[in-house]
């Protein structure tokens, strides 16, 4: 109750505070989001490559070959069901609404351009475009999870700690994890993915909601996206309900099949030979840059693009992470930590180049053939990238077909993610849940349901309401504003994991404190 209370009480008045008064709860985030980038945005920046380092420590060096549980322990899935539900749990969401949308936003008009000197339409423009899709969705988001996933399974697997995030700073902090500094660490981790969850579940549903007004001209607003979000909300605490090796894992797996199937089928009847060229070139120019454009903040020429691009996907990634990291520790019991890396580092990343490559390859040559793909997201002036896979399935085959296939996709992401999370948070707000298999009350997950989807309904109506915000727009401002503070306690829990692992693997003396 530790948790659950406090927690419960701080959601209220967000929720209050959302339907009094949208136009002071959007500017508090604004100001919020102002002070982190303009103070810690290089923070932001570097931190991304220090979780990506330690993972690629822990995969390649002689710690690879420890085994979650120890040395009898037995897998509890398949291979295939563990990679399903580890993708489907992340960022799957985002990967269907931005497949199409980033490329070729970022190839027509990032924002940057007059900066950089590049011109749209260009191939400089395509690797821009290309290059920075990838660096946002492959390797640094999923170090991210994967460092958070790390230390909690070896907490609680080889060193019988609490299954709960604050254990990982186990090394500073002792027995006081199972006290108030667990307990405030396990809050701030809970309101961060509300944050999160509310900014995923905000851009799923503009896109199902756009998808729904090409296809049978009901127009998209303010009540249609209340009647998406119920749908999603009741759909995942039906499925939350059910428990990890019924919903999530059934969900996992279709959505998984969807995805692969949905890649192929854009593959065979888009612009193949184009594709695998624009892939490989990017792919080349991706590993040139890396490290330059994962430390990009433009201090000299003052560009915005930092602070809605990289900045923005590094937060909602972060505000994700710890619990993400959680969810990801229950399916590893009797992998190895190599295994654990590739399944959650180096095959999503690898499945995000894939995705990437198909669909923005395909929208990019869309583009360049004439057929003004970019014309027609725009909407009265104003662009409306939800809109962007509907206008781009317009040029293939079985469009209607596809398209509500799409829609279900995008739905069904949601569902998977957001059940996730919710049996994750309601794990944490249950003291009895942190205990090895124990499912968390299904009033738990009911409440925790509808309290992440409230602040996802309110949070859009409150960026839409002054007519020059997007809906986009506030869905990032509140990832950001979630994603803020963990920033800080992720640095100090990479440092306090890397000295757990290798000092107990060592068999050494873990704690930093006298106890």
């Amino acid at each position: 109750m530790g948790v659950f209370l406090p927690m419960s009480l701080a959601f209220v008045v967000i929720i209050a505070l959302g339907l009094l008064a949208p136009k002071a709860f959007y500017d508090a985030e604004n100001a919020i989001v102002n002070f982190a980038f303009q103070d810690f945005g290089w923070l932001f920046q570097i931190s991304g490559n220090i979780f990506l380092f330690i993972c690629l420590f822990f995969c390649f060096s002689r710690y690879g070959d420890i085994r979650f549980g120890g040395k009898d322990a037995k897998p509890e899935m398949s291979t295939w069901n563990w990679f399903a539900i580890s993708l489907c749990a992340g960022i799957a969401t985002g990967i269907v609404f931005w497949g199409i949308a980033e490329p070729l936003y970022h190839f027509m008009d990032s924002g940057v351009f007059e900066t950089l000197g590049i011109t749209a339409k260009t191939e400089e423009a395509a690797m821009f475009s290309m290059v920075s899709t990838y660096i946002h969705w492959t390797f640094i988001p999923y170090a991210m999870y994967a460092i958070c996933g790390l230390g909690i399974a070896y907490g609680a697997y080889n060193m019988n700690l609490p299954y709960r995030v604050s254990s990982t700073l186990y090394p500073l902090a002792g027995r006081h994890i199972e006290g108030p500094v667990g307990t405030v660490v396990d809050s701030l981790c809970l309101l961060a993915i509300a944050g999160g969850v509310a900014a995923v579940l905000g851009v799923g549903t503009m896109q199902i909601s756009s998808g729904i007004q090409i296809m049978t001209g009901i127009a998209a607003g303010r009540a249609m996206w209340v009647a998406v979000v119920a749908a999603i909300v009741a759909v995942y605490i039906i499925s939350s309900y059910t428990g990890l090796n019924r919903g999530i894992r059934w969900l996992s797996d279709k959505n998984a099949k969807i995805f692969l199937a949905l890649l192929v089928f854009v593959f065979v009847f888009g612009p193949t030979r184009f594709i695998l060229s624009l892939g490989t070139q990017a792919t080349g120019h991706f590993l040139d840059d890396f490290f330059v454009r994962t430390h990009y903040l433009s201090p000299v020429d003052g560009s915005a693009w930092p602070r809605w691009w990289p900045i923005y996907y590094w937060a909602i990634w972060l505000a994700y992470a710890p619990l993400i990291g959680m969810f990801l520790a229950r399916l590893v019991k009797g992998r190895t930590i190599r295994q654990f890396m590739f399944m959650n580092l180096f095959m999503p990343a690898f499945f995000g180049f894939l995705w990437f490559s198909v669909f923005g390859g395909a929208a990019i040559h869309l583009e360049l053939s004439g057929q003004g793909l970019w014309e027609a997201i725009h909407e009265g002036g104003k662009l409306a990238l939800e809109k962007s896979v509907f206008e781009f399935l317009k040029f293939y085959p079985l469009t209607k077909a596809i398209s509500w296939i799409f829609m279900g996709t995008v739905f069904v992401s949601i569902v998977t993610m957001a059940d996730s999370m919710t049996s994750t948070v309601a794990s944490l707000s249950t003291t009895a849940a942190h205990q090895e298999g124990l499912e968390p009350p299904a009033a738990m997950k009911i409440f925790w349901g509808v309290v992440m989807s409230s602040v996802a309904i309110i949070n859009l109506i409150s960026g839409s309401g002054g007519g020059e915000i997007s809906g986009i727009d506030a869905t990032k401002q509140i990832a950001t504003v979630a994603g803020f503070p963990i920033l800080f306690l992720m640095m100090v829990m990479a440092f306090s994991i890397c000295w757990m692992i290798v000092r107990h693997a060592k068999g050494e003396r873990v704690l930093l404190i006298r106890e």
